[in-house]
């Protein structure tokens, strides 16, 4: 990973008062941030972007949340990268699926956006340091 650069976080959101209110607090804390509003462009800024961290909506146009996690996590190239997964609704359901998506943090929009945006640095360098252990 290159050092010095700010980490790259993609957010997958069709809400744009919430691309706003999200951009404005990744970009105060000093992330790179890029957008992109439907589930099927997705997938394709993840092989573009190669972002550190994705969080990404539940319900999206193109493809929900859910599969979207799915592919990023089941695909070799792409499983290191955390993934929170943020919905309105708050649904053990909902829950449950981002448990078998393999989602790194499923959380209500509900939630305050500061709380949950301050385990991103956690996550990024639990990521971290993964990358840097010897393989066993």
């Amino acid at each position: 990973m290159e050092s010095g650069r700010p980490k790259r976080i993609l957010t997958i959101e069709d809400d744009p008062a919430f691309i706003r209110l999200l951009e404005t607090r990744l970009k105060a804390k000093g992330y790179e941030v890029h957008t992109v509003t439907d589930g099927l462009q997705a997938l394709n800024a993840v092989r573009k972007l190669k972002p550190d961290l994705i969080i990404t909506d539940l319900l999206l146009p193109g493809m929900d949340g859910h599969k979207i996690c799915r592919m990023i996590k089941f695909d070799k190239t792409t499983s290191h990268i955390p993934v929170i997964m943020l919905t309105a609704r708050d649904l053990d359901k909902e829950a449950e699926l981002a448990k078998q998506c393999r989602a790194d943090l499923f959380i209500s929009k509900t939630n305050p956006i500061d709380v949950w945006i301050s385990r991103i640095p956690k996550m990024l360098d639990r990521i971290n340091k993964k990358k840097t252990q010897p393989d066993s």
